[in-house]
């Protein structure tokens, strides 16, 4: 299999989605738009990857690039790809297929639990996780559920935390791919977003998660990535 990724900025890569591509033996290549890099053509790869990032998704006036990304999903989403969006990721994609994205009711900065919904147990895709876990959350911005797809889970903070669409098209708002290194870059690069909130930890908090629950959630993201057509 040949994976494309997207990734907006340096410091929000792919994490253990990468260690997977390494350990299956499976092509990778990286599109990055922050620094003025090119899409691909959509036949010259078979998964897509979407990444996250600090912008908003209507950010086209500072984030030009944005506007192609777009475009390009949806041809993407049009040509029968599978499709994985984390985060600002979950977004555009959510955009793309006539979804709404907003301003959330809470920013969710920090280790926070996610509840699957019946349609999220049931998808098979996150087999090995528990109905309710922890994952990594850094966003303020929220979708709504694209028409046509199903909503996967949810949290305290935020009512819509993933949806599958056409069984190939994922998003989630939270991240199962997170390193013991991503969350060290996070929390240093935009160290400014940690303000009090009800769902924001410190850097200290987000820096000291135990090595299970990385195991955990990584875990998951093998499995949704082995399950995914």
């Amino acid at each position: 299999m040949h994976v494309h990724v997207i990734q907006h900025v340096d410091f929000e890569g792919p994490g253990h989605i990468g260690t997977w591509i390494r350990e299956q033996g499976h092509d990778c290549s990286f599109s990055h738009l922050y620094r003025g890099d090119r899409l691909p053509a959509v036949e010259d790869f078979d998964r897509l990857v979407v990444m996250g990032g600090p912008m908003n998704i209507y950010e086209h006036d500072r984030y030009p690039w944005l506007v192609e990304e777009k475009e390009f999903l949806g041809r993407v989403i049009g040509a029968g790809k599978t499709v994985i969006g984390i985060c600002l990721g979950a977004q555009l994609i959510a955009d793309v297929l006539g979804g709404r994205v907003v301003a959330g009711p809470e920013k969710e900065i920090g280790w926070l639990p996610v509840t699957l919904t019946r349609e999220g147990r049931e998808s098979g895709l996150f087999d090995g996780l528990p109905d309710r876990f922890t994952a990594f959350h850094w966003h303020g911005d929220t979708f709504s559920i694209p028409a046509g797809a199903v909503r996967l889970a949810e949290s305290e903070g935020c009512a819509n935390q993933g949806f599958l669409y056409d069984g190939r098209v994922l998003g989630l708002q939270f991240h199962l791919e997170s390193t013991p290194e991503s969350v060290a870059l996070i929390t240093d690069r935009c160290r400014d977003e940690v303000v009090e909130g009800p769902y924001i930890q410190t850097v200290e908090a987000m820096r000291s998660a135990p090595a299970e629950t990385y195991r955990q959630i990584n875990r998951a993201t093998e499995s949704i990535l082995d399950r995914l057509p």
